[in-house]
């Protein structure tokens, strides 16, 4: 069995972050999920791509560490 790339393991690191920030805040949680299955099909070899996502999803997620923060939408990736 082969391991896990740098970046598998890199997102999947972030998109637990993610859900214990998330927890505590109502509906966070869900759009975490929607984003990160909506985002499934990124082939493993887009790896710019893969990148500027988890940019963004750090972001997100010193976002959602602020206590003050209690919305959250979403911006739609056209590609």
């Amino acid at each position: 069995m082969v391991g896990k790339s740098r970046l598998q393991t890199e997102v999947l690191h972030l998109y637990k972050e993610l859900l214990y920030a998330a927890k505590g805040k109502p509906g966070f949680q869900n759009t975490i999920r929607q984003e990160f299955r909506q985002h499934v099909a990124i082939p493993r070899s887009d790896t710019f791509r893969i990148e500027f996502m988890l940019r963004r999803g750090y972001k997100k997620l010193e976002m959602i560490k602020d206590p003050h923060i209690s919305g959250m939408g979403h911006f739609v990736d056209k590609n």
